[in-house]
């Protein structure tokens, strides 16, 4: 248990741990009868279809702006979080799969689209429907200076004509996951975020992530039920065609409140409590300095073992192909593996796995953004077990992001403890590379308060896209997996006890099924 000055943020973080002693008295089985409805649905407002403007259905002439906006409109939603497959259950009932993963297929993000009010795009308030692929126009007034205000004037907000709103309904994933499910909507909100840094980038456009924000505020502009669902993540949309637009990077998050006086919550309240009592309060007199120091958020290599055996990983960039096609095509066909072969990875492919999802200004020059908005990578650690890599030892490993290395922790080929830690799936065992993004949370919480909890969990899930769409392109498998024995992950594999695990990918050769 934590100790008696925790945090809020400590304590969800050890009463939702996984324990082997426990799990099975704590884990009650979903009513699959009671299963929350996975899209939100309006019965009123106007209806803009997004899907003649995609790039498989639009003819394009030489000379069509309006036809162009469009379409980057349609294709930045389309591969970010719409559905790219249906498939169906045993009793015929449909599965619809999205272009970012979500821990059992629940998708408990929103997204909405806020409007200034442009030529093209009338001012209001807009859900995007993953399901048709089109917007529904639910409020017509203009937002814009009331979004501005719950943002503490954010200075990006001041220049740009359009905003993301990423929420999130927590019941789609509380059904299943209890109290835990808190780290669950946070690592999917994670992947969308990671798909509309990829998007955005492929469309002309960049998004200014803000993650400091007063709730109410914009639960109040979206006309949100509190009790039902949360905004997570704001991103105001600079449009880098328009020159006025091509804006200076700015903060994405500050320092808030730390809370180690808390009532003794039962199972089943922990989740809602803790995201209320992590929220920003309202408070229209509240000055935040935007304005990021050029040494602000610099990411270190923090752990140099004495004597850890070293090796290089700077290899060759993923090529994603004219204007970016590969990277398209690879989110749209996107999938998580369901087994693996138990065969090797070559160590190259490793090194490209990494290169991608860690060293974003290698691809600049392929049209991606060199320094995409996190909320703090610099807090967020990488330690991997590999199992099977051609080229390289068996054992768990720190990756050090600045220098481009592995660091050897401990030699051993840990097979069956990745089967036991992963709760028994046979993913853990059977990968080549199972991945572990840390955290410590207790430096975390000092630095930023309790909030930070969102914060770690969406970089992670960010990261853990980049590795999913990075394998799949490369012809590789890729799973997350958010549920694991947490302190015997410690334990086993020598990490710190001061790293909270945050998120596991594992990575191998698929097996067909």
């Amino acid at each position: 248990m934590p100790e008696p000055t925790a945090s809020i943020a400590q304590h969800y973080h050890e009463r939702t741990k996984y324990d082997p002693r426990t799990i099975n008295a704590k884990s009650k089985p979903p009513d699959w009868h009671q299963q929350p409805i996975l899209f939100k649905e309006y019965k009123i407002g106007s209806l803009f279809d997004l899907n003649p403007f995609l790039t498989k259905h639009r003819e394009k002439t030489a000379d069509d702006p309006i036809g162009d906006w469009w379409q980057r409109i349609s294709q930045l939603l389309y591969c970010s979080y719409s559905v790219t497959k249906i498939d169906y259950s045993i009793v015929g009932e449909p599965l619809y799969r999205r272009a970012a993963p979500s821990a059992g297929g629940l998708y408990p993000a929103e997204l909405y689209l806020i409007s200034r009010g442009t030529p093209l795009l009338p001012a209001g308030l807009f859900n995007y429907q993953a399901r048709t692929h089109s917007l529904i126009h639910f409020w017509e007034n203009d937002p814009w200076t009331k979004l501005q205000a719950a943002c503490f004037w954010h200075p990006i907000l001041e220049n740009t004509q359009l905003a993301l709103i990423v929420t999130t309904v927590f019941l789609r994933s509380q059904w299943r996951y209890q109290d835990r499910a808190y780290r669950r909507v946070c690592l999917d909100s994670g992947h969308l975020l990671g798909n509309l840094d990829l998007t955005c980038a492929m469309n002309d456009y960049r998004p200014h992530l803000i993650g400091s924000f007063m709730d109410e505020g914009i639960n109040q502009v979206l006309y949100l039920d509190a009790a039902q669902e949360g905004a997570i993540a704001v991103l105001p949309l600079a449009d880098l065609l328009e020159v006025r637009q091509n804006l200076p990077l700015a903060k994405t998050i500050t320092p808030t409140r730390t809370h180690t006086e808390y009532p003794d919550l039962v199972d089943g309240e922990l989740l809602s409590y803790f995201h209320q009592a992590t929220q920003i309060d309202l408070n229209e007199t509240m000055k935040v300095n935007w304005k990021l120091s050029p040494t602000e958020k610099q990411r270190t290599d923090k752990y140099n073992f004495p004597f850890c055996t070293k090796v290089l990983t700077a290899t060759d960039e993923i090529a994603w192909g004219t204007k970016l096609e590969g990277l398209e095509s690879t989110i749209i066909k996107r999938r998580s593996t369901r087994a693996y072969t138990g065969e090797p990875l070559t160590f190259n492919e490793l090194k490209q796995l990494l290169d991608f999802t860690y060293q974003p200004q290698h691809y600049v020059e392929q049209g991606l953004d060199g320094t995409p908005d996190c909320f703090d990578l610099s807090l967020v650690e990488t330690f991997m077990v590999v199992s099977s890599v051609d080229g390289l030892e068996e054992g768990c490993y720190y990756y050090a992001p600045n220098s481009q290395e592995l660091r050897q922790i401990r030699f051993k080929n840990f097979r069956q403890e990745l089967h036991f830690l992963c709760l028994g799936q046979d993913l853990g065992r059977d990968a080549a590379v199972v991945l572990f993004h840390t955290a410590d949370l207790k430096a975390a919480v000092a630095t930023y308060g309790d909030r930070v909890y969102r914060y770690l969990h969406l970089d992670a899930g960010r990261l853990g896209q980049r590795l999913n769409l990075a394998a799949i392109h490369l012809g590789l498998g890729v799973s997350g997996i958010a549920g694991f024995f947490d302190d015997q992950v410690n334990e086993v594999l020598g990490i710190p006890i001061d790293e909270a695990v945050l998120y596991i990918t594992t990575l191998g050769r698929p097996q067909t099924l």
